[in-house]
């Protein structure tokens, strides 16, 4: 197990980081993307784990010179992604981190995902009940790779970003943690990496 006895507090990031759902979420950007015209770039859309939807949707206009409603896209690619009527798995090196230290020390999520799906998600694996925090897109101004989630999540919990650890698999995320003051971890296709 990996030693974390140094940190007071661990936040994890949700898709991709504690559950296995990033497959599902850029099948259902590549729709998006093909029915509003935007070239879809698999490794560009992973890189965007994390940010809220409606602030990917700005990205990509800005990547590539549309003007596309971001309320609208986002909409659909929400409607797309439960089309897919997929049930993320969780993913067994960090369950086996959050099972190890739940009980030693608090835990949160911080999500670029909406409060409603966050909580289906992770009330879906009995996860919801045992944090000490959760943080969504709805709760913040800012998503990744501004640090407001973390910030948010660590101040929910009294602990000082400092003493916080954070799990994340993506560079935004991992940016966001950094901006914050805090370690991060990173877990790269359902293994952890130091």
């Amino acid at each position: 197990m990996i030693d974390l006895t140094s940190f007071k507090a661990i936040i994890f990031d949700m898709d991709g980081t504690l559950v296995d759902s990033m497959a599902a979420h850029i099948e259902a950007w590549q729709h998006t993307c093909e029915v509003f015209g935007y070239p879809f770039d698999n490794d560009y859309q992973y890189s965007l784990g994390g940010v809220p939807s409606l602030a990917t949707v700005e990205l990509m206009n800005a990547r590539y010179n549309m003007s596309h409603s971001p309320l609208a896209v986002a909409e659909f690619k929400k409607q797309a992604y439960e089309g897919l009527n997929h049930t993320p798995t969780l993913i067994q090196d960090t369950l086996a981190v959050f099972n190890h230290y739940k009980t030693r020390m608090p835990i949160a999520v911080g999500t670029g995902s909406d409060r409603q799906h966050a909580q289906w998600v992770l009330s879906e694996h009995g996860i919801l009940a045992q944090l000490d925090a959760l943080v969504t897109a709805d709760d913040v101004a800012h998503g990744k790779p501004h640090p407001e989630t973390f910030i948010k999540a660590a101040d929910s919990m009294n602990i000082a970003p400092h003493h916080c650890v954070v799990f994340e698999d993506t560079d935004m995320g991992k940016q966001a943690a950094i901006a914050g003051g805090m370690t991060c971890i990173m877990v790269k296709n359902g293994r952890i990496v130091r």
